[in-house]
């Protein structure tokens, strides 16, 4: 059974589960509506190409390793230019910008582009693991009230539907040699963010304003996006950092619950259904299962199972009672029980896909995986391993970090040069 979900008064709520999921209208933050990356029932295509099923492809003027998302008839995506382009050459920081830019959904024309400068000189040297990914890899969230990013050491930021800058709040100038990536949440007036990298905490921001009004500090070595979990008609704010996962009161910050975790830090966001919790994570690859709701300490009461797989990047998708996800670095795509983390398989992905830092969607019963520079892998979501298709844009030869995101029949996927709208139908705009 799979839970709808719908937008009031500024909060996704959850709906009675039901067969199978619509097909989403708006893909509104990382990993989508209920940020699981499951796009319900929307008939993508099986195969594309340079010369198939791309309805439109629009270049980018900057790198990013964010994802796009989709609200109302526009697409918002964030990027950078000015310095970190080349690592033997990556110029001066000071001439580094973010940009939010917004494009027309059908289209892809764009709507308006604004740059962002706010503490550029405090950004992490563009070298090692932050070259693997640079300086815009934070996907942006949208509502009603705006679109809200964050920059890292740059700050978060509220931009309207018309582009204006609507405030900006620097929750920290420390930098990490992995850099930053980890997603804005919006819960009720809020803006939540991990600034672990940053700050060393998980901030709550008003809306309207930019002022925090509340802080939660134990968080430790935590990449990942926080979770928001339904529970008895009420939300917990759920996130995996070394050694523990916790839940918040998203609310007030208050911690409700922890357990035992994964010992190492965590890049991969959890994710939930019906009310439990699946982490993955770190080097040494575990799996995790957690009953939400609990108060306190849970390792033993609510710890369902532990799995030694998993992935130190991205993060894993459920469907119909199985959990899928791929291996970072080893090209090994899994299928786990839900219920009993049992692996169901664990195969190798052919052609080598090098490395895969997006995270997977499901969508009308299908896997879509995207590695690097290999091209996207779609499997068939079924216990049994089945490849169905391997698809590579040969006019492309730029990174594709970020996710996919989904709206409207059509998938829209950025790599770091290019962002395309896929879609079972002829070409109309190129």
């Amino acid at each position: 059974m799979i839970r709808t979900a719908v937008f009031f008064c500024g909060i996704w709520l959850l709906t009675a589960p039901v067969a199978l999921a619509a097909q989403p209208t708006d893909w509104p933050q990382f990993r989508g509506p209920q940020q699981d990356g499951n796009a319900g029932s929307t008939q993508l295509p099986v195969e594309w190409s340079e010369e198939e099923n791309i309805v439109w492809r629009k270049p980018v003027p900057g790198f990013g390793a964010s994802s796009p998302i989709a609200f109302g008839d526009r697409i918002y995506l964030t990027y950078y230019n000015g310095y970190g382009l080349s690592e033997e050459e990556p110029g001066e920081k000071e001439n580094l910008q973010r940009h939010l830019r917004c494009v027309n959904k059908a289209s892809g024309d764009v709507i308006w582009d604004e740059a962002n400068t706010e503490n550029a000189d405090k950004a992490a040297d563009y070298r090692g693991f932050v070259a693997l990914h640079g300086f815009a890899s934070s996907t942006p969230v949208a509502d009603d009230t705006g679109i809200y990013v964050y920059y890292g050491s740059g700050g978060a930021a509220a931009y309207s539907h018309a582009g204006k800058l609507l405030w900006q709040k620097v929750l920290g100038d420390k930098t990490h040699a992995f850099g930053t990536a980890n997603s804005p949440v919006l819960y009720e007036d809020l803006v939540i963010l991990n600034g672990f990298v940053e700050c060393g905490a998980i901030v709550a921001l008003d809306k309207k304003t930019g002022q925090e009004r509340w802080r939660f500090d134990q968080v430790n070595r935590a990449w990942n996006t926080p979770c928001l979990v339904a529970v008895d008609g009420q939300h917990e704010l759920v996130f995996s950092s070394q050694g523990t996962i916790r839940a918040l009161d998203p609310a007030t910050g208050k911690e409700l619950w922890f357990c035992t975790g994964i010992d190492d830090y965590i890049c991969p966001s959890v994710i939930a259904h019906e009310g439990i919790v699946y982490a993955i994570g770190a080097r040494k690859s575990t799996a995790v299962a957690i009953k939400a709701g609990g108060r306190g300490d849970v390792s033993e009461t609510h710890r369902l199972w532990e799995q030694d797989k998993g992935s130190n990047v991205s993060s894993p998708v459920y469907f119909e009672g199985y959990l899928y996800w791929a291996s970072e670095g080893k090209g090994i795509v899994y299928c786990a029980d839900a219920k009993t983390g049992e692996i169901q398989y664990q195969e190798r992905l052919e052609p080598r896909p090098g490395l895969i830092y997006a995270s997977p969607i499901v969508a009308d019963g299908k896997l879509y995986y995207v590695s690097r520079d290999a091209g996207a892998y779609v499997l068939a979501a079924t216990p049994e391993f089945k490849l169905l298709a391997h698809n590579v844009i040969s006019g492309d030869d730029g990174v594709f970090n970020g996710s996919p995101a989904v709206s409207g029949g059509k998938m829209y996927l950025r790599s770091n040069k290019f962002l395309y709208c896929i879609a079972n139908e002829r070409p109309r705009l190129r």
